[in-house]
């Protein structure tokens, strides 16, 4: 113990538990385990629902199927489509159908028209009823009392059902009997047609009322605007407001166009006399000329041009020139005087014209006066006259419309007898053959479902309710500490949680004392020799998956550490958590390794070791620490090579106190030079604190979970207990951890399966 080297120690905070990954193998493997329970409640359920089958009464369901159009159908005779009265829009018309299929005054009808309440089968009390014993002081409200009674009976078996995007409509009936049911679905349906036909043809009957009374009315005013639109006439003989036949019209119109050709023409002219009053006076001699001015201005020119020729030949005072000149100057001035007198008679034309043309105008002004004033006087008299004409001609258009309409409604009311109904229907009732309800098949459905619900409920709420220990994973995220080895459980008791209840039940003291009871792999044969002991399978069976997992811990145990290990304590939280096992097999796979090994049993208060290795516990561990022996005296060989083993020895009074001993130190510190190793098997540290006092001696602890077995709070306390001692936890070793299919379960059931494939080898041999 001296020749170690210090060890110090960080005290730990308790972490607070991670999220686990999820995996769906954990969830079948809830289900493997809980399955019988989950059976059990399924097949509870499933009785129940045969029971409930049984004592149901039978009840029967017909259907008839409808078509309801917002629109009746087309009237081949007319050639024409009578449309119904709209009750609602489109959108509400199809809900409106369906809420008055389940009216109240639907299923009066439907008792009415099939005398329901003298159905012996509908209603056997009233039928039992004798005439003479039927109240004779009943009233018509008692009457309508027992008709809204029957009618809520008859509603209590309709169901309205829409076919979905469709104009069709299941409207079915249950009843006890079958012949009822079919009899009251095909009644409702004719009920609901006949309702349908009455209120529209009562409607019509009123509209053709009504038409009727207006028309009388509307005939009646024409022929009073008739009377004063004649007498109106009469008194300011107005014949017609045509203008093809009212004179005043007429010539108002005729002067209107003469007014407008006179101003057309005064302006026509007026323009042309400020022309010629403007234009140069040769371009108005011209136009007004007819050619003449041009003509004697080109004998002009032509005279002035031979002058101008012949002046290149001749002198200006030759005879001959002379002559031609005085030609020249003849021409010259009779053309000025022309022109001027062209000038003044176009002038004066254009003037005159003008002058008359305005005249014209002038006169038609005043006549359109005169004229516009008689018709003003027409049109002041025509308004009034021409109201009373649109008033009468108003109540003409308004009286043919409504004849039209009053032919129309005859024409549907004459229609009544044909029952057209814009409902249809498209399948009658028929008698059922078999029941609606109970039905054994939907019931058994039913059961399953519900009992595999129910039955997988109860299953994860139970193990939600379950806080124990099972998975590597569990260990790593509730305890954060290493997991050094996972140890199979090969045999399994009643309740599945390994060999450990062969000496403990889950947290009490040892059951019997007998051989231990086992049963391997949910019913397989125990791979366990005759007389075996599971705390030597390592030595015995060094083939097993278990053995293997032994040499896995060794493995890490030794790996755990780099200043060297040589005494390791091995406790639990709880008793039977299969400590004693462990530190056993443990000791025994170190002693494989060819290293003298000394196995301490220190549990001081329920020894069990010497019964594993079959040696006495006359003498052990407690007679030293009292001083009754030497050390050599408490230390004795095993059957297993390289081990020796020193019993517990007498049970004492005070095990805490003797395990604190400065003896105690001094038998570990000789343990120390005369073997490389020592395990000590110590008791569970929740109940006791001998596991702390031994912790605190040793180079490491190794803490022992049994699978399923301890609770998540008693293993992070017993976690908790250690570091505040500050005792080295080395790792976790996981007890009785049960072969699955999951993700730990395959790969051991894989590795087992290798493991028996080796023949002798160095597994055997270790």
């Amino acid at each position: 113990m001296a020749s170690q080297p210090p060890i110090t120690f960080e005290p730990m905070l308790a972490l607070p538990e991670p999220e686990s990954e999820f995996h769906i193998s954990q969830w079948l493997e809830i289900v493997r385990r809980r399955r019988k329970l989950i059976a059990v409640v399924v097949a509870a359920v499933i009785v129940a629902s045969l029971v409930l089958y049984a004592i149901t009464p039978r009840v029967y369901r017909a259907t008839t199927v409808l078509q309801i159009e917002r629109r009746s159908s087309t009237n081949l005779a007319l050639g024409q489509t009578v449309q119904f009265e709209d009750w609602v829009d489109a959108q509400s018309f199809y809900p409106t159908q369906y809420r008055l299929l389940q009216s109240r005054g639907l299923a009066e009808r439907v008792v009415k028209n099939m005398h329901l309440m003298d159905d012996p089968i509908f209603n056997p009390g009233r039928a039992s009823l004798l005439p003479s014993s039927s109240p004779v002081n009943a009233t018509a409200g008692t009457d309508a009392t027992a008709l809204g009674g029957m009618a809520f009976r008859v509603l209590g078996g309709i169901a309205v059902t829409p076919i979905r995007n469709t104009r069709l409509v299941e409207v079915s009936y249950t009843s006890t009997n079958p012949e009822l049911a079919a009899r009251i679905a095909n009644g409702v349906a004719d009920a609901f047609i006949d309702w349908g036909v009455e209120t529209r043809f009562a409607t019509v009957g009123r509209a053709s009322t009504f038409l009727a009374s207006q028309i009388e009315t509307i005939k009646q005013e024409i022929q009073d605007k008739e009377a004063q639109l004649q007498a109106y006439s009469r008194r300011t003989d107005i014949v017609a407001l045509d203008p093809s036949s009212n004179v005043t019209l007429q010539r108002l119109e005729g002067l209107n166009r003469d007014y407008v050709t006179a101003v057309s023409d005064r302006i026509t002219k007026e323009a042309r006399y400020q022309e010629m009053t403007s234009s140069p006076d040769d371009s108005v001699a011209d136009s007004f000329s007819g050619g003449l001015i041009g003509q004697l201005r080109g004998d002009q020119m032509r005279l002035e041009r031979d002058y101008a020729t012949k002046l290149n030949t001749y002198k200006p005072d030759w005879p001959a020139m002379l002559e031609l000149k005085a030609q020249i100057d003849k021409g010259r001035q009779h053309l000025v005087s022309a022109t001027q007198e062209m000038v003044s008679k176009a002038r004066e034309s254009a003037r005159a014209e003008y002058q008359g043309a305005l005249r014209r105008e002038e006169s038609l002004t005043g006549e359109l006066k005169h004229q516009k004033s008689d018709a003003m006087q027409l049109n002041s008299a025509a308004v009034e006259y021409n109201n009373l004409k649109v008033e009468v001609s108003t109540r003409r258009t308004l009286l043919d419309e409504l004849v039209k309409r009053q032919s129309e409604t005859e024409v549907t009311a004459r229609l009544q007898g044909t029952r057209d109904s814009n409902v249809v229907v498209v399948d009658q009732a028929l008698v059922p053959r078999g029941p609606y309800r109970p039905s054994l098949s939907r019931n058994l459905s039913l059961g399953l479902v519900l009992g595999l619900g129910l039955g997988l409920g109860v299953a994860f709420f139970l193990e939600y309710l379950d806080r124990t220990l099972k998975t590597p994973d569990d260990v790593a995220r509730i305890l954060g500490l290493p997991l050094l080895a996972v140890i199979p459980d090969v045999s399994s008791g009643s309740d599945g949680y390994g060999y450990a209840r062969a000496y403990y039940g889950r947290g009490s003291g040892p059951k019997h004392t007998g051989p231990p009871r086992r049963v391997y792999a949910e019913g397989v044969a125990s791979p366990l020799p005759e007389g075996g002991k599971i705390e030597l399978l390592p030595q015995l069976m060094p083939r097993l998956a278990v053995s293997e997992a032994y040499r896995s811990l060794r493995t890490a145990l030794l790996l755990s550490t780099a200043n060297g290990l040589k005494s390791v304590v091995v406790s639990s939280a709880i008793p039977g958590e299969g400590k004693t096992a462990i530190s056993t097999n443990l000791a025994v796979v170190l002693a494989q390794l060819g290293k003298q090994v000394l196995l301490v049993d220190a549990d001081l208060r329920k020894p069990r070791l010497h019964e594993v290795l079959g040696v006495p516990n006359r003498v052990g561990l407690v007679s030293y620490l009292t001083g009754s022996v030497e050390e050599d005296a408490v230390i004795l060989p095993t059957q297993v090579p390289n081990l020796s083993f020193t019993p517990s020895g007498p049970i004492p009074p005070n095990s805490s106190e003797l395990l604190s001993s400065e003896r105690m130190l001094d038998f570990v510190a000789k343990a120390y030079q005369r073997f490389d190793y020592v395990v000590l098997d110590s008791p569970p540290a929740l109940p006791v604190t001998d596991a702390t006092v031994l912790g605190s001696m040793a180079d490491g602890l190794i803490l022992c979970v049994g699978s399923g077995m301890v609770l998540r709070e008693d293993a992070r306390a017993c976690r908790q207990r250690f570091q505040l001692a500050e005792i080295r936890v080395l790792g976790v070793a996981l007890n009785f951890y049960r072969e699955r299919r999951g993700r730990y379960g395959k790969r051991y059931h894989s590795y087992e399966s290798y493991v028996k494939q080796t023949a002798g080898g160095k597994d055997a041999k270790a």
